[in-house]
């Protein structure tokens, strides 16, 4: 292809890049509820001497209060020793609270606070993303500089999105007091989820929008509010649809999270207009909150709507444990790609130290999708790959995962069942099923999150899961016998009401229970429900102990 070819081409790309942006930028986002921070300007100076010589820089409309945690007492602003007392913090931006010494104790005591401002060494507070209000820096006079500006610029009255949505309905964190599921609590890099029972909690106030929750959630009980997974999908359908629509050729579409601070192309503003003159004229940009804010279903929808390529931009300032979790989630990506036929850096997180995305393709080109993602997570998911799977040559029935993948199989043990059906009610995904009136356990593999809740849930270790992937749907979505027993019937009515490992397993653990020794107690264990109350009320023996057992 002759150079004037080349530069006709990339003039193309360039214009309908222009109008794929406009038609971004047309579209709106739906509306999520606000949260408020108020802060009057009372500051914590945490440090050594440093914070006693630094905290008069904070004047006219911030109130500084030191914290010294070493060094001599001298006079200047108000100050708190801890004096060798454990220093705990909590709270965020308006709310803070310094707790010195032991609850209880009489050297306890207590400091509100709006903002903190952490000279130590080592902060307070270990988390990688800090609470809003909380700033950290060293004593060199340009960390000073931004830190003071920063802490400036934190008196008021701020709002912000809420960033999440959850329904615990399908939450897969724990059932009946077993905890299964802990993926969001353990990559939050805020420490703003935490367990509650049966459920988690999410403190929408630490919050600050990283996403790695949602993307690390098998299930979607989880979601990204700000914008939603519908939202941000019609937006990248509408960036690849008008991009093909005005001609251009071969996109790339590449991820940059708004936040940002390393991302040299995005310039002071992070717009996608100032990304694109660093970057080849296919590179459609997209400017999320975070990049973890993205997963699967985005990705695979991506693809699946005509993109080329989907590049995560990693610039350097993610948190290693989102970033560990958003590699896992591209591996995971990347194995579902090759059972299908496709080259695996079809999905990628690209380090900043590679410089900007790639304008090559990897996808073949296929037929763009059309669906649109106002089902849930699973759901959307699904259909992307569903739609991909379709179109590929080189595909395959079925793939093994590695774990920490949210598909997969299950398989009972026959020898340990008793079909107690404790693995039915604590399926958070209803992958397991009850027969209903017959003693039978059903599968829906495509319901399967892998949280492992059945397996704990359990009591005789009878079930296996395995991570995998089947890519034909209708056997995917197929409800299969898993287990079955012959019904024992009761010996009364006839009635069939358990398994007969249940009975027996039920005679095993009460053959020395005081209250079935005799014959016609031990016959009730063979009985239904309703038949062994009835025979309870004629037995004089049974009722008579019954009532001494209530005199006692």
């Amino acid at each position: 292809m002759s150079e004037s070819e080349l530069n006709t081409i990339s003039m193309q790309n360039l214009r309908a890049r222009q109008e794929a942006q406009i038609a971004l930028e047309k579209l709106k986002v739906q509306p999520t509820s606000l949260l408020e921070y108020q802060s009057s300007g009372r500051v914590a100076v945490i440090g050594g001497e440093q914070a006693i010589e630094l905290a008069p820089r904070l004047s006219g409309a911030l109130h500084p209060q030191v914290i010294l945690t070493g060094g001599v007492e001298e006079p200047g602003a108000p100050l708190v020793s801890v004096g060798g007392r454990s220093l705990a913090i909590e709270g965020y931006l308006g709310n803070f609270s310094i707790h010195l010494g032991e609850a209880g104790k009489p050297n306890r005591e207590s400091v509100k606070v709006d903002l903190i401002w952490d000279l130590s060494s080592e902060p307070v507070l270990e988390m990688p993303m800090k609470p809003p209000g909380y700033i950290c820096s060293d004593d060199s006079e340009e960390s000073v500089q931004v830190a003071v500006e920063a802490l400036l610029n934190l008196v008021g009255i701020f709002q912000k999105p809420k960033y999440f949505n959850y329904d615990p309905s399908i939450c897969a964190h724990a059932r009946s007091g077993i905890t299964a599921c802990t993926r969001c609590i353990d990559a939050c890099p805020a420490q703003a989820i935490s367990s509650l029972e049966e459920m988690i909690e999410v403190d929408p106030y630490l919050c600050q929008g990283g996403g790695v929750c949602t993307a690390v959630c098998p299930g979607g009980a989880l979601t990204y509010a700000y914008p939603s997974m519908q939202d941000m999908l019609d937006q990248v359908c509408t960036l690849l649809h008008v991009y093909s629509e005005s001609g251009g050729e071969h996109p790339v579409l590449a991820f940059f999270a708004e936040n940002d601070q390393q991302n040299e192309a995005r310039g002071d503003a992070g717009s996608s207009g100032e990304i694109t003159q660093q970057i080849a004229d296919n590179v459609l940009p997209m400017v999320v909150e975070e990049l973890a804010s993205t997963g699967l279903e985005v990705w695979f929808s991506a693809l699946a709507y005509g993109a080329g390529r989907v590049v995560l931009v990693d610039r350097g300032s993610m948190a290693e444990q989102v970033r560990t979790a958003l590699q896992q989630q591209v591996a995971i990506a990347q194995e579902i790609l090759q059972g299908m036929g496709y080259p695996l850096d079809a999905i990628q997180l690209q380090s900043f130290s590679d410089g900007e995305p790639h304008s090559e393709i990897s996808m073949p080109l296929i037929e763009a999708a059309t669906f649109s993602a106002a089902g849930g997570k699973r759901q959307t998911l699904f259909m992307a790959i569903d739609h991909l799977y379709a179109q590929s040559l080189h595909k395959k029935p079925m793939i093994n995962l590695a774990a920490g993948a949210p598909f997969g199989t299950a398989a009972v043990d026959a020898k340990r069942c008793t079909l107690c059906l404790s693995c039915v009610s604590a399926c958070p995904g209803k992958a397991l099923q009850s027969g209903h009136d017959a003693p039978q356990i059903h599968f829906i593999e495509s319901n399967c999150l892998q949280c492992g809740i059945c397996t704990r849930t359990c009591p005789e270790d009878a079930i296996l899961i395995t991570p995998r992937l089947l890519f034909e749907r209708e056997v995917r979505s197929t409800t299969r016998l898993l287990y079955e027993e012959e019904p024992f019937c009761c010996v009364a009515c006839g009635r069939p009401f358990a398994s007969s490992s249940m009975i027996e397993n039920m005679q095993k653990k009460l053959a020395q229970h005081p209250m079935f020794q005799s014959r016609r107690a031990r016959e009730r264990l063979l009985m239904c429900e309703d038949c062994r109350v009835v025979d309870v009320v004629q037995d004089d023996d049974a009722m008579g102990a019954d009532m001494a057992s209530r005199q006692h």
